[in-house]
């Protein structure tokens, strides 16, 4: 009986280590299968906007950006006019954040007393963890209005003459917190031109990123090549380089640009700055963000 209650003694224990065992081994299989949730990659730029153009970041929703962006006259123009200073041109601009991948915009330019807005929206966002994506896809469609008197009013002219329009895609990648790359593919559109022989559309590829040297700071620089133009001999691919400055809620940029216009149609298609010659304009973009709508946050 002895041997008989050692050997059931026995069993049981085994029977009971196989069991732990396997309880053990399905608890570190589910830990093993749990995979990390997707995320969206943010803070790719500090703004919605390089310098001049579209970034491939976006407001969060229920957010507004108030933007203003600042240029003076041409370095070029010496101490009579104050290296620029004495001179300057500005676009102040509204931009909301309706989802986490779509927002609208609205602005106004002293340059042309133009009237600009815009929807952009990316179908695709740069994300890490299950179902993550290397880069983002962003299309923006935007439409402006020259609001100046008409040159000749005796001749009989049309609203739709005002107007021009723009599409885009920005394709780009967060590579690091100091690295980020994007490219700008840019179709313009004018409803009228002033030549005959001058072409409606306007093509051009835009090349923007970001270094990032320190918590608060980080060189940036947008640069468009126009593989048409209206006329090369008169309008130059613009280029931007700046510095931007966070401050708390601002984002404070420095730059210098060979462009006057500072929305697409203007700066894309009729920059007539050339930086070999010294034809560039010292500007500031300031950028504050308000919290209009509260989101609710998962849990």
């Amino acid at each position: 009986m002895k041997t008989l209650y050692a050997a059931l003694q026995l069993t049981v224990l085994l029977l009971a280590s196989d069991y732990l065992f396997a309880q053990e081994e399905d608890l570190l299989k589910l830990l093993g299968d749990e995979k990390p949730k997707k995320e969206i990659v943010k803070n790719a730029f500090k703004s919605t906007r390089v310098i001049n153009g579209h970034s491939m970041e976006f407001l969060s929703p229920g957010t507004m950006d108030f933007r203003i962006l600042h240029r003076f006259g041409q370095l070029n123009q010496g101490l009579d006019n104050f290296f620029g200073l004495d001179q300057a041109s500005m676009r102040m601009g509204f931009d909301f954040g309706i989802l986490q991948n779509l927002m609208v915009g609205v602005g106004r330019s002293t340059y042309k007393k133009e009237l600009d807005g815009y929807i952009k929206f990316a179908p695709i966002r740069q994300s890490t963890g299950t179902g993550g994506f290397p880069f983002t896809v962003a299309l923006v469609t935007g439409m402006t209005m020259n609001t100046l008197d008409w040159s000749d009013p005796a001749r009989k002219n049309y609203y739709s003459s005002r107007l021009a329009y723009y599409f885009q895609s920005i394709i780009g990648r967060k590579f690091s917190e100091a690295i980020t790359l994007q490219v700008t593919p840019t179709m313009v559109h004018y409803n009228i031109v002033p030549l005959e022989s001058q072409s409606n559309d306007i093509y051009a590829v835009g090349l923007g990123g970001r270094i990032k040297f320190s918590k608060r700071m980080a060189f940036t620089w947008d640069y468009f090549y126009m593989v048409n133009s209206l006329d090369k001999n008169i309008y130059k691919n613009p280029l931007s380089v700046g510095l931007d400055i966070e401050t708390g809620g601002h984002v404070f940029q420095l730059h210098f640009s060979n462009s006057t216009g500072m929305n697409e149609r203007a700066f894309i298609s009729e920059t007539t700055g050339s930086w070999t010659k010294g034809e560039l304009r010292f500007g500031f973009n300031l950028s504050r963000v308000f919290q209009l709508k509260k989101t609710r946050k998962e849990h």
